[in-house]
């Protein structure tokens, strides 16, 4: 039985967003990414960044700009990298493989907000995981949607917006997302 806001908001059910448990961890990530942002050598950058996540493998390198809501929910492989300005919406899992690269201004983002009008005005929030496979290369300004799961071997064409999910060994482009290939 799931009795805080945060364990419903993980798990993918609604959830109140103005929850003081909620609110403190963004505030809290939002003053630590703002030092963080302001560190220019790499190697500190990444020292520092690790600990903020829910975990990461060996070889975590992101270049300067990075911003999430939470930190737990985002889990990262080994040898990971990303460019300049990635985006994390973590109200749900963040999962992503070994070997992967990002492209400059990519954004994964959990959160689904109601189509239905009043639904919206009464603050209801939710949200879907993420899953990225292992050798997953998302080129510059990728967008990845709540509930998408990409397999293995997947590379996603730059300015991308992946709406749903896609298997192993495919190259997609476009928006919304299409296979144009597949890999060997």
């Amino acid at each position: 039985m799931m009795t805080t806001e945060r364990e419903k908001m993980t798990a993918g059910e609604n959830y109140d967003q103005f929850d003081p448990e909620l609110q403190a961890q963004r505030t809290k990530m939002r003053k630590a990414l703002g030092a963080l942002n302001q560190i220019y050598d790499n190697q500190e950058f990444n020292k520092q960044l690790k600990p903020l996540l829910g975990d990461s493998g060996d070889h975590l390198f992101v270049e300067n700009g990075i911003a999430f809501d939470y930190g737990f929910n985002i889990h990262v492989g080994n040898d990971f990298y990303a460019n300049y300005h990635l985006t994390l919406l973590d109200t749900c899992p963040i999962t992503i493989g070994d070997n992967c690269y990002f492209g400059p201004d990519c954004g994964l983002y959990t959160p689904v907000h109601p189509i239905d009008p009043v639904q919206r005005k009464n603050d209801v929030e939710m949200g879907a995981p993420i899953t990225i496979g292992n050798n997953v290369w998302l080129g510059g300004h990728v967008t990845i949607l709540p509930g998408v799961t990409l397999g293995n071997n997947v590379v996603v064409g730059a300015g991308s917006v992946v709406t749903k999910s896609f298997g192993d060994n495919v190259v997609i482009v476009g928006n919304p997302a299409h296979v144009i290939k597949t890999v060997d």
